[in-house]
Protein backbone atom coordinates (compact mmCIF):
# COMPACT_ATOMS: atom_id res chain seq x y z
CA UNK A 1 0.00 0.00 0.00
CA UNK A 2 1.62 3.21 -1.15
CA UNK A 3 1.64 6.29 1.00
CA UNK A 4 -0.27 9.01 -0.79
CA UNK A 5 0.48 12.51 0.50
CA UNK A 6 -2.55 14.34 1.77
CA UNK A 7 -3.10 17.54 -0.15
CA UNK A 8 -3.05 20.61 2.03
CA UNK A 9 -5.94 22.98 1.67
CA UNK A 10 -4.69 26.44 0.75
CA UNK A 11 -6.50 29.23 2.55
CA UNK A 12 -6.49 32.52 0.72
CA UNK A 13 -5.06 35.13 3.13
CA UNK A 14 -7.12 37.87 1.45
CA UNK A 15 -10.35 36.00 2.08
CA UNK A 16 -9.27 35.32 5.66
CA UNK A 17 -8.62 39.02 6.25
CA UNK A 18 -12.03 39.87 4.79
CA UNK A 19 -13.74 37.38 7.10
CA UNK A 20 -11.87 38.72 10.12
CA UNK A 21 -12.69 42.33 9.20
CA UNK A 22 -16.37 41.42 8.79
CA UNK A 23 -16.36 39.68 12.18
CA UNK A 24 -14.74 42.70 13.85
CA UNK A 25 -17.30 45.00 12.22
CA UNK A 26 -20.21 42.90 13.55
CA UNK A 27 -18.77 42.92 17.08
CA UNK A 28 -17.89 46.63 16.96
CA UNK A 29 -21.36 47.60 15.75
CA UNK A 30 -22.79 46.53 19.14
CA UNK A 31 -19.77 46.77 21.44
CA UNK A 32 -18.68 50.37 20.70
CA UNK A 33 -22.09 51.99 21.42
CA UNK A 34 -22.36 49.86 24.58
CA UNK A 35 -18.96 51.04 25.79
CA UNK A 36 -19.91 54.68 25.15
CA UNK A 37 -23.17 54.24 27.12
CA UNK A 38 -21.38 52.63 30.07
CA UNK A 39 -18.67 55.33 30.13
CA UNK A 40 -21.33 58.05 29.95
CA UNK A 41 -23.18 56.59 32.94
CA UNK A 42 -19.95 56.30 34.93
CA UNK A 43 -19.01 59.90 34.06
CA UNK A 44 -22.51 61.08 35.05
CA UNK A 45 -22.22 59.34 38.43
CA UNK A 46 -18.69 60.61 39.13
CA UNK A 47 -19.58 64.21 38.23
CA UNK A 48 -22.48 64.13 40.68
CA UNK A 49 -20.18 62.79 43.42
CA UNK A 50 -17.17 65.01 42.77
CA UNK A 51 -19.26 68.20 42.55
CA UNK A 52 -21.59 67.19 45.41
CA UNK A 53 -24.66 67.90 43.27
CA UNK A 54 -27.96 67.44 45.18
CA UNK A 55 -30.33 64.75 43.89
CA UNK A 56 -33.11 67.34 43.36
CA UNK A 57 -30.90 69.05 40.75
CA UNK A 58 -29.16 66.13 39.02
CA UNK A 59 -29.74 62.68 40.53
CA UNK A 60 -27.14 59.94 40.35
CA UNK A 61 -27.86 57.00 37.99
CA UNK A 62 -28.58 54.75 40.97
CA UNK A 63 -31.37 57.03 42.19
CA UNK A 64 -32.87 57.15 38.69
CA UNK A 65 -32.80 53.35 38.51
CA UNK A 66 -34.46 53.11 41.94
CA UNK A 67 -37.16 55.54 40.81
CA UNK A 68 -37.67 53.57 37.60
CA UNK A 69 -38.18 50.36 39.60
CA UNK A 70 -40.33 51.97 42.33
CA UNK A 71 -42.58 53.90 39.91
CA UNK A 72 -42.56 51.23 37.21
CA UNK A 73 -46.32 50.53 37.29
CA UNK A 74 -47.10 54.25 37.07
CA UNK A 75 -44.59 54.96 34.30
CA UNK A 76 -45.39 51.89 32.21
CA UNK A 77 -49.09 52.75 32.26
CA UNK A 78 -48.32 56.25 31.04
CA UNK A 79 -45.98 54.83 28.41
CA UNK A 80 -48.83 52.64 27.14
CA UNK A 81 -51.01 55.72 26.68
CA UNK A 82 -48.24 57.55 24.82
CA UNK A 83 -47.56 54.54 22.59
CA UNK A 84 -51.25 54.18 21.76
CA UNK A 85 -51.27 57.76 20.47
CA UNK A 86 -47.93 57.31 18.71
CA UNK A 87 -48.80 54.18 16.75
CA UNK A 88 -52.37 55.29 16.00
CA UNK A 89 -51.04 58.55 14.53
CA UNK A 90 -48.36 56.67 12.60
CA UNK A 91 -50.93 54.27 11.12
CA UNK A 92 -53.13 57.16 9.99
CA UNK A 93 -50.07 58.96 8.58
CA UNK A 94 -49.12 55.86 6.59
CA UNK A 95 -52.59 55.41 5.11
CA UNK A 96 -53.06 59.12 4.39
CA UNK A 97 -49.50 59.79 3.22
CA UNK A 98 -49.28 56.82 0.85
CA UNK A 99 -52.81 57.38 -0.47
CA UNK A 100 -52.19 61.05 -1.16
CA UNK A 101 -48.77 60.29 -2.71
CA UNK A 102 -50.41 57.84 -5.13
CA UNK A 103 -52.96 60.51 -6.00
CA UNK A 104 -50.14 63.02 -6.58
CA UNK A 105 -48.36 60.51 -8.84
CA UNK A 106 -51.47 60.15 -10.99
CA UNK A 107 -51.97 63.88 -11.51
CA UNK A 108 -49.40 66.67 -11.47
CA UNK A 109 -52.21 69.22 -11.15
CA UNK A 110 -53.38 67.67 -7.88
CA UNK A 111 -49.79 67.59 -6.59
CA UNK A 112 -49.21 71.25 -7.46
CA UNK A 113 -52.52 72.18 -5.80
CA UNK A 114 -52.25 70.37 -2.48
CA UNK A 115 -48.54 69.76 -1.81
CA UNK A 116 -47.93 73.36 -0.58
CA UNK A 117 -50.49 72.80 2.19
CA UNK A 118 -48.61 69.72 3.34
CA UNK A 119 -45.43 71.81 3.45
CA UNK A 120 -47.22 74.47 5.52
CA UNK A 121 -48.29 71.82 8.05
CA UNK A 122 -44.71 70.56 8.24
CA UNK A 123 -42.95 73.90 8.73
CA UNK A 124 -45.45 75.31 11.25
CA UNK A 125 -44.32 74.31 14.78
CA UNK A 126 -46.74 71.85 16.36
CA UNK A 127 -46.46 73.74 19.66
CA UNK A 128 -48.20 76.65 17.90
CA UNK A 129 -50.99 74.58 16.33
CA UNK A 130 -51.70 72.33 19.32
CA UNK A 131 -53.55 74.90 21.52
CA UNK A 132 -55.94 75.67 18.65
CA UNK A 133 -56.57 71.98 18.06
CA UNK A 134 -57.49 71.43 21.72
CA UNK A 135 -59.87 74.42 21.56
CA UNK A 136 -61.72 73.15 18.48
CA UNK A 137 -61.61 69.39 19.20
CA UNK A 138 -63.63 68.26 22.18
CA UNK A 139 -62.03 64.82 22.62
CA UNK A 140 -58.62 64.96 24.29
CA UNK A 141 -57.51 61.71 22.62
CA UNK A 142 -58.54 62.99 19.18
CA UNK A 143 -56.61 66.22 19.76
CA UNK A 144 -53.47 64.32 20.77
CA UNK A 145 -53.88 62.05 17.75
CA UNK A 146 -54.17 64.98 15.34
CA UNK A 147 -51.05 66.64 16.76
CA UNK A 148 -48.97 63.47 16.46
CA UNK A 149 -50.35 62.81 12.97
CA UNK A 150 -49.39 66.27 11.69
CA UNK A 151 -45.77 65.69 12.67
CA UNK A 152 -45.55 62.16 11.21
CA UNK A 153 -47.51 62.77 8.01
CA UNK A 154 -45.13 64.84 5.88
CA UNK A 155 -42.04 62.53 5.76
CA UNK A 156 -44.17 59.66 4.50
CA UNK A 157 -45.97 61.82 1.93
CA UNK A 158 -42.79 63.50 0.70
CA UNK A 159 -40.63 60.36 0.47
CA UNK A 160 -43.34 58.23 -1.12
CA UNK A 161 -44.12 60.92 -3.70
CA UNK A 162 -40.42 61.16 -4.55
CA UNK A 163 -40.19 57.38 -4.85
CA UNK A 164 -43.22 57.13 -7.15
CA UNK A 165 -41.79 59.85 -9.38
CA UNK A 166 -38.33 58.22 -9.46
CA UNK A 167 -39.42 55.14 -11.40
CA UNK A 168 -37.28 54.66 -14.52
CA UNK A 169 -38.83 56.60 -17.41
CA UNK A 170 -37.62 54.05 -19.97
CA UNK A 171 -39.44 51.28 -18.12
CA UNK A 172 -42.54 53.44 -17.87
CA UNK A 173 -42.43 54.08 -21.61
CA UNK A 174 -41.94 50.37 -22.26
CA UNK A 175 -44.98 49.46 -20.13
CA UNK A 176 -47.01 52.07 -21.97
CA UNK A 177 -45.78 50.63 -25.28
CA UNK A 178 -47.02 47.18 -24.27
CA UNK A 179 -50.41 48.58 -23.34
CA UNK A 180 -50.13 48.49 -19.54
CA UNK A 181 -52.82 50.43 -17.73
CA UNK A 182 -52.10 53.11 -15.12
CA UNK A 183 -52.97 50.66 -12.35
CA UNK A 184 -50.59 48.00 -13.77
CA UNK A 185 -47.78 50.55 -14.11
CA UNK A 186 -48.40 51.70 -10.55
CA UNK A 187 -48.56 48.18 -9.13
CA UNK A 188 -45.65 46.54 -10.95
CA UNK A 189 -43.24 49.45 -11.44
CA UNK A 190 -43.90 52.62 -9.49
CA UNK A 191 -44.83 51.12 -6.09
CA UNK A 192 -41.78 48.78 -5.98
CA UNK A 193 -39.57 51.73 -6.96
CA UNK A 194 -41.08 53.82 -4.17
CA UNK A 195 -40.72 51.16 -1.46
CA UNK A 196 -37.17 52.13 -0.34
CA UNK A 197 -38.20 55.80 -0.20
CA UNK A 198 -41.35 54.96 1.76
CA UNK A 199 -39.37 52.89 4.28
CA UNK A 200 -36.86 55.73 4.67
CA UNK A 201 -39.73 58.10 5.42
CA UNK A 202 -41.19 55.55 7.84
CA UNK A 203 -37.97 55.55 9.88
CA UNK A 204 -38.25 59.32 10.27
CA UNK A 205 -42.01 59.32 10.89
CA UNK A 206 -41.77 56.67 13.62
CA UNK A 207 -39.65 58.91 15.84
CA UNK A 208 -41.54 62.06 14.90
CA UNK A 209 -44.89 60.52 15.85
CA UNK A 210 -43.50 59.85 19.34
CA UNK A 211 -42.23 63.44 19.55
CA UNK A 212 -45.59 64.76 18.35
CA UNK A 213 -47.42 62.70 20.98
CA UNK A 214 -45.13 63.97 23.77
CA UNK A 215 -45.45 67.62 22.67
CA UNK A 216 -49.23 67.32 22.41
CA UNK A 217 -49.38 65.83 25.92
CA UNK A 218 -47.31 68.74 27.23
CA UNK A 219 -49.74 71.21 25.69
CA UNK A 220 -52.81 69.30 26.89
CA UNK A 221 -51.32 69.09 30.39
CA UNK A 222 -54.24 67.16 31.88
CA UNK A 223 -53.72 64.35 34.36
CA UNK A 224 -55.77 61.37 35.44
CA UNK A 225 -55.73 57.68 34.73
CA UNK A 226 -55.08 58.04 31.00
CA UNK A 227 -52.12 60.40 31.31
CA UNK A 228 -49.06 59.96 29.12
CA UNK A 229 -45.39 60.21 29.99
CA UNK A 230 -45.26 63.93 29.25
CA UNK A 231 -47.70 64.61 32.09
CA UNK A 232 -45.61 62.43 34.41
CA UNK A 233 -42.59 64.60 33.59
CA UNK A 234 -44.57 67.78 34.32
CA UNK A 235 -45.94 66.30 37.54
CA UNK A 236 -42.46 65.24 38.68
CA UNK A 237 -41.04 68.71 37.92
CA UNK A 238 -43.78 70.39 39.97
CA UNK A 239 -43.01 68.10 42.92
CA UNK A 240 -39.23 68.35 42.44
CA UNK A 241 -39.16 64.58 42.01
CA UNK A 242 -36.23 64.82 39.62
CA UNK A 243 -35.27 61.10 39.72
CA UNK A 244 -38.75 60.19 38.41
CA UNK A 245 -38.41 62.92 35.82
CA UNK A 246 -35.11 61.45 34.59
CA UNK A 247 -36.63 57.94 34.63
CA UNK A 248 -39.51 59.08 32.41
CA UNK A 249 -37.12 60.85 30.01
CA UNK A 250 -34.91 57.75 29.77
CA UNK A 251 -38.01 55.62 29.13
CA UNK A 252 -39.01 57.94 26.28
CA UNK A 253 -35.50 57.82 24.80
CA UNK A 254 -35.30 54.02 24.97
CA UNK A 255 -38.76 53.77 23.38
CA UNK A 256 -37.67 56.06 20.53
CA UNK A 257 -34.55 53.95 19.94
CA UNK A 258 -36.60 50.74 19.91
CA UNK A 259 -39.06 52.26 17.41
CA UNK A 260 -36.16 53.25 15.15
CA UNK A 261 -34.60 49.77 15.45
CA UNK A 262 -37.91 48.15 14.55
CA UNK A 263 -38.32 50.40 11.51
CA UNK A 264 -34.73 49.61 10.47
CA UNK A 265 -35.43 45.88 10.77
CA UNK A 266 -38.62 46.32 8.76
CA UNK A 267 -36.65 48.13 6.04
CA UNK A 268 -34.06 45.34 5.97
CA UNK A 269 -36.79 42.70 5.85
CA UNK A 270 -38.33 44.18 2.70
CA UNK A 271 -35.14 45.27 0.93
CA UNK A 272 -32.27 42.92 1.83
CA UNK A 273 -32.90 40.51 -1.05
CA UNK A 274 -32.99 43.00 -3.90
CA UNK A 275 -32.19 46.63 -3.14
CA UNK A 276 -28.66 48.00 -3.17
CA UNK A 277 -29.12 49.94 0.08
CA UNK A 278 -29.62 46.71 2.05
CA UNK A 279 -27.74 44.02 0.09
CA UNK A 280 -24.63 42.86 1.91
CA UNK A 281 -21.43 43.33 -0.09
CA UNK A 282 -17.99 41.94 0.55
CA UNK A 283 -15.43 44.34 1.94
Amino acid sequence: MSDTPIEEIDIDPVEMRKAQALKREKIGRWLLPLIVVVLSIVAWDRLCVWNDIPHYIIPRPGRVLDSLITDWSLLIGSLGTTLLITFSALAIAIVGGVGLAVLFAQSKWIEMTFFPYAVILQVTPIIVIAPLIFIYVESKFAGLLICAWIVAFFPILSNTTMGLNSADHNLRDMMKLYGASRWQTLRFLRLPSALPFFLGGLKIAGGLSLIGAIVAEFVAGSGGVGSGLAFRILEASYRLNIPRMFAAIILISVTGVLIFMFMTFLSWLFLHKWHESAVKREI
